[in-house]
């Protein structure tokens, strides 16, 4: 693989996941978890039906307006996904959230969450309107560093707010892009 043959594909409703597809998503949540990713289920290891009842409610929320699912493809396979999510409130509807980054494992390291967090940002500042993205990372995972490198800034730590294990307490990073 090499970056010029990924493609991203964008889902703004229910509709646009075909049965392949939501398979493809929950067969990458799963192998993400298992191999230590902080993708949203902390104690692996997981299978499909735990990550089912999640994605349906990612799924069951995609909304051009509030909710956007990036995919991203190559030669055919999906390798990599998240959600970006707009907050409804009046007094916050000018940002967003991102949930649920991960790459495949057996495609890391190539620039493919890059690629969807670079979309990510386009399609919140083109497409939905946002002026800011929000994203909440595992502390221990090198994830503030990744996210740094993409632009991101923390600003805020709840401490050890995550307890993975006894005596593996972990802070919750708070992150933010903007302007976008």
């Amino acid at each position: 693989m090499t970056i010029d043959s990924l493609r991203i594909r964008q889902s703004v409703s229910p509709h646009d996941l075909d049965p392949q597809l939501r398979q493809a998503l929950l067969d990458c949540w799963v192998d993400v978890t298992n191999a230590g990713g902080a993708a949203g289920f902390p104690f692996p290891p997981i299978d499909t039906h735990h990550a089912a009842p999640a994605l349906d409610t990612v799924v069951a929320g995609l909304s051009a307006d509030t909710s956007r699912l990036l995919v991203a493809w190559d030669e055919g396979e999906p390798v990599g996904w998240l959600n970006i999510r707009r907050d409804t409130s009046r007094l916050t509807t000018h940002w967003g959230t991102v949930h649920h980054v991960q790459t495949h494992p057996a495609v890391r390291g190539r620039g493919i969450g890059a690629a969807l967090m670079a979309q990510a940002r386009r399609v919140a500042r083109d497409e939905m309107g946002l002026e800011q993205l929000h994203l909440a990372a595992r502390g221990g995972a090198g994830l503030e560093t990744f996210y740094g490198r993409l632009g991101w800034k923390e600003i805020g730590r709840w401490p050890r707010a995550l307890r993975l294990a006894p005596g593996d307490d972990r802070d919750e990073v708070l992150m933010v892009l903007q302007p976008l």
